[in-house]
């Protein structure tokens, strides 16, 4: 076997990788699914007191005090309707328990890697940093997004806190 053939048997690239697919207002996003615990319906939380606007607040969770993140705050998409299509996804990122709260799933897409097209640079204007790539599926735009690298930023401050909660 070639290097290069070798190489993409290695990291999967031929392999397609499927991701849950989630609506904000218009747009299309995408996120790995193999960080996603369970889909649930938004119930009533618990605010945290200074918490920025995107974290709604805690879910007790079967013994597991859960952040929940609105994704809609998060990405200064505007007013935020909650109905009954709005559901939290519960995801695992690096051992930690996360939800966020989008106004829908649509659907779980397999993708191979060249499907996903990178992002433009906006430069200072947007930061695109947890964008890992945009697709098209029939004539709709998906934008994929690194949850694990927007969860665990440091503005987030989750990680952080999960860390001097453990210490």
């Amino acid at each position: 076997m070639n290097d290069e053939r070798k190489d993409a048997a290695m990291t999967g690239t031929d392999t397609p990788r499927e991701y849950l697919t989630f609506t904000l207002g218009d747009e299309e996003y995408g996120i790995d699914i193999l960080k996603v615990q369970e889909i649930r319906g938004y119930d009533a939380v618990t605010r945290i007191a200074n918490a920025p606007d995107f974290i709604k607040g805690v879910i007790n969770m079967r013994g597991v005090i859960v952040p929940i993140i609105d994704m809609r705050l998060k990405f200064n998409l505007g007013q935020v309707e909650y109905n009954a299509f709005t559901v939290v996804i519960i995801l695992n990122i690096v051992g930690r328990v996360v939800g966020i709260v989008v106004d829908g799933v649509s659907d779980v897409i397999a993708l191979k890697r060249e499907q996903i097209r990178p992002a433009p640079e906006f430069g200072a204007l947007m930061d695109t940093a947890y964008i890992d790539g945009l697709t098209t599926l029939d004539e709709r735009m998906v934008i994929m997004v690194d949850i694990e690298k927007l969860i665990t930023s440091g503005e987030m401050g989750l990680m952080e806190q999960a860390r001097l909660e453990t210490t």
